[in-house]
């Protein structure tokens, strides 16, 4: 059974930083990438960061240098550390095992429930 579960989420202040854990279970990291989504209230999803099968990492040009994707294999875990965090970024982040924000493949019939993220004084 495929789950996702993410957790490290909170308030922080800007400019400061956070991880987020994503731990994965049925399915393996080897064969399958992980994205990292956020989602805040009235906008659209949009891509954070993902780490491919094969290492690989792959973050938006708005993200990089604030965010950083890795993982863990022995845990089954994907790790989003996220630095000189700004209001802007509250949301609530969600990790699945795919990169893109839509598809069609059966990979996209998962995520997990998702952790909130709140940068706020």
């Amino acid at each position: 059974q495929v789950q996702l579960v993410e957790s490290g989420g909170g308030l922080v202040q800007p400019g400061g930083s956070l991880t987020l854990s994503c731990r994965v279970s049925g399915f393996s990291l080897n064969y399958y990438s992980v994205g990292w989504f956020r989602q805040a209230p009235g906008k659209e999803r949009e891509a954070v960061s993902c780490i491919l099968f094969d290492g690989t990492t792959t973050t938006p040009d708005a993200m990089k240098g604030r965010f950083t994707i890795s993982r863990d294999m022995a845990k089954s875990t994907v790790y989003l550390q996220m630095t000189r965090l700004k209001p802007e970024d509250t949301a609530l982040y969600i990790c699945a095992p795919h990169c893109a924000v839509k598809g069609s493949g059966p990979e996209y019939d998962y995520r997990g429930p998702g952790t909130q993220v709140t940068v706020s004084s």
